[in-house]
């Protein structure tokens, strides 16, 4: 990762006929967008946005791409992880050091015990927004706008905070710059360095079978380093490593002003992350979210969810990618564990015969998602590793890479999931339930995650 600093040599900001206006992209009706009431107060922030420095720049977009293309070639895995929502009150050196420790750790066990490379991405620094299955919410009789995400507006249920903001497009890209700096700050500045590997651990290995696990590992790593050390090799992939940042691009007005052209190849970008997605609910082939994210040049994904057909995802690859670049497309699936092993096959035999060239990637957190007794919305860690292993053993079968794992996750110890080897219980979400949209895997449950994963690509 670059600083953020000015703009990326050679990148100009008007986009006028290499990108659809505005204008234009809300004329096909696009899904989940906010209502704001003043027009003027949209423009200005849109306006505001257009000004503003690149977050990221079109060359690590390209490296990134490159990686990925590496991934859908069978040659690499996928590791992206963070929140379900992004708020402003997160954005503190403490909140993003804990979501980079676990994806650092998670992604030491992958590529240590399943000696594969891991490319890593973080649900981070632009995930602020939330499509809602409900345009409202009620609470003892009162109706408000349903919480959209701290880009749309507030979660404190008043009317105050519920209403449309568009000014909170402009706190996003501050919030994503100071967050991306901070990840920038720890990758160079020595907390990525693989010599860190306990440093990683402590406060949690006491406390956890899967953290001794993890620290016998370390152990592991630690000698081999110090092999290295002793013969005179010591390469810079030990001291550092690329992180890269992504969110589903939703509210089109954050997007589309985040878009530009960059000089070298006179081909837009959208700046505001190096990938950006497209939802389940808003990858309508002839839809706004479609429409723009088929002239940008990042590499891109889309969610595919149950009701998803090969013929669904043959038309979206000729629409997002009609040159069928490696790397540029990226289908993340979120059937559920109990449809994974039904849907799936058929979409991805059909595709791979068509000869498409995608990275495959699991989802195994939306399709899970139930409501408990207590009224908490929570999955169980058991589905989530059932979507996982439904989604090897169908590539597996067909003989195509399953290439990463896009999952919800936090570096705290909170109680929203159930299961896994602490065996939170329902009755244990209430005591540290953070989350202010989806429930997100904690410390524990995520290296379980990484460990029981790393177990699946070894039998690949």
């Amino acid at each position: 990762m670059n600083p953020v600093v000015g703009r990326a040599p050679g990148e100009r900001v008007a986009t006028e006929g290499l990108v659809p206006s505005l204008a234009d992209l809300h004329a096909r009706g696009a899904s989940q967008q906010p209502t704001y009431a003043d027009p003027a107060a949209v423009d200005a922030a849109v306006a505001k946005l257009r000004t503003m420095p690149p977050l990221v720049f079109a060359g690590e977009c390209d490296d990134l791409k490159d990686k990925l293309a590496a991934v859908s070639r069978g040659e690499a895995f996928l590791l992206q992880g963070g929140d379900c929502a992004e708020t402003f009150a997160g954005v503190t050196a403490d909140n993003v050091r804990n979501k980079l420790r676990v994806l650092l750790q998670m992604a030491v066990v992958l590529t240590y015990a399943a000696s594969v490379p891991v490319v890593k991405v973080g649900r981070i620094a632009g995930q602020y927004a939330k499509p809602r299955s409900s345009d409202l919410e009620t609470r003892d009789g009162v109706t408000l706008p349903a919480y959209r995400g701290d880009a749309v507006n507030g979660y404190e249920f008043t009317a105050e905070e519920r209403a449309h903001d568009p000014h909170r497009l402009v706190e996003v890209y501050h919030s994503s710059a100071a967050t991306l700096n901070l990840v920038r700050a720890f990758v160079t500045g020595g907390y990525a360095d693989l010599r860190q590997v306990h440093t990683w651990n402590t406060d949690f290995v006491r406390e956890s079978s899967v953290g001794q696990r993890y620290e016998r590992m370390a152990n592991e790593i630690e000698r081999a380093l110090t092999f290295m050390q002793a013969i005179g090799a010591d390469p810079d992939e030990f001291h550092r490593v690329d992180f890269h940042s992504s969110h589903e691009a939703l509210v089109l007005e954050y997007e589309h002003a985040m878009t530009r052209i960059d000089s070298r190849t006179d081909t837009p970008y959208d700046v505001s992350g190096h990938f950006v997605w497209i939802g389940e609910r808003t990858r309508q082939l002839d839809g706004a979210h479609v429409e723009l994210l088929r002239h940008i040049r990042n590499p891109i994904g889309v969610k595919l969810g149950p009701g998803t057909t090969p013929d669904d995802a043959l038309a979206l690859a000729d629409r997002l990618n009609p040159e069928n670049e490696p790397g540029r497309l990226t289908f993340v699936t979120r059937f559920g564990a109990g449809r994974i092993r039904d849907g799936l096959p058929e979409v991805v035999e059909k595709v791979t015969a068509a000869g498409v060239d995608v990275a495959w990637v699991c989802d195994p957190m939306h399709g899970n998602t139930f409501e408990a007794s207590s009224g908490y919305k929570t999955r169980r860690f058991d589905d989530v590793i059932a979507e996982v292993q439904g989604f090897f053993d169908v590539h597996r079968s067909l003989g195509t890479w399953p290439g990463g794992v896009h999952v919800e996750l936090t570096g705290d110890d909170v109680t929203e999931c159930v299961g896994g080897g602490e065996e939170l219980a329902e009755i244990d979400l209430a005591h540290r339930y953070e989350s202010v949209c989806d429930p997100r895997l904690n410390r524990v449950q995520s290296l379980e995650l990484a460990f029981l994963v790393a177990e699946m690509l070894r039998q690949v």
